[in-house]
């Protein structure tokens, strides 16, 4: 393997696509390569109807050490960092429109600046209790680019997020839960189990009602209360028209478990 091939390992379970972080001798710090394949999976996530979740962890003790700066300073431009390469996605939703797909994160160890950046861009987040956090660019002279200035605050409050995006202080997987920043700490070695078995549960449900639900949601949270609750009812009857609804109420007639195509 080189030191630019395989640094997201991507395999399929079922309908979860699982992307594996995968440059452990560097604590998965980030250089540019990597962004780009994980970008590029995130691309085959939303594009194909076959996937329904994804789920991010990594290889080895820790989630990732944050950006690899040596190899990122050599790729800056006058316009900043650019690693969405065509037919991917942004995984952090700040460069190209997020994935339509919801993704779970699966974190342990040292999960520092973009790691957390992740989980804010992603839908459900599962910590090992090992897990050291901190998004501490500020120590560096720069400030978070990938989302933690537009998410943390939302997610965990004004004064939690300034605690730590302002300070660039670590924190715990216990602060972690406390402040909404992850929503389960499993001991440490069971945490992408736990998040497989999140990911599967919500690939089980009914493709095109889990994608509306996450879509205006996160409407909501762009365009206001209003405009996402005057998207309800027409999104309701589309829904209705779908072959799974139908399989849907079916089951819930018999007292089965509907098996959900996506249509």
């Amino acid at each position: 393997m080189t030191e630019q091939t395989n640094l997201v390992l991507v395999e399929r379970v079922g309908h979860v696509l699982h992307m594996q972080l995968n440059r452990p001798d560097k604590r998965n710090a980030a250089n540019v390569a990597m962004l780009q394949q994980l970008a590029l999976a995130f691309g085959e996530l939303d594009r194909d109807p076959t996937l329904r979740v994804g789920l991010v962890s990594a290889v080895g003790e820790h989630f990732t050490g944050g950006l690899d700066l040596a190899d990122v300073g050599a790729h800056l431009g006058a316009d900043g960092l650019r690693y969405v390469p065509e037919g991917g996605l942004d995984p952090w939703g700040v460069q190209s429109t997020p994935v339509r797909k919801p993704v779970v994160m699966a974190v342990n160890g040292t999960c520092l600046t973009l790691g957390i950046e992740l989980i804010l861009a992603a839908d459900v987040a599962v910590a090992a209790d090992d897990t050291a956090f901190a998004q501490l660019e500020v120590s560096r002279g720069i400030l978070p680019f990938g989302g933690a200035t537009l998410r943390f605050a939302e997610r965990s409050g004004w004064g939690n997020a300034m605690r730590y995006i302002l300070t660039g202080d670590r924190f715990d997987a216990t602060e972690a839960l406390r402040i909404g920043l992850v929503q389960e700490v499993t001991p440490a070695g069971e945490h992408v189990s736990r998040a497989l078995q999140i990911a599967e549960t919500i690939a089980a449900q009914a493709p095109l009602a889990v994608q509306a639900t996450l879509a205006n949601s996160r409407l909501a949270r762009s365009a206001g209360h209003d405009t996402a609750a005057a998207a309800l009812q027409p999104e309701l009857m589309r829904l209705l028209a779908s072959k799974d609804a139908t399989r849907g109420f079916e089951a819930f007639m018999t007292r089965q478990t509907a098996e959900f195509q996506g249509d």
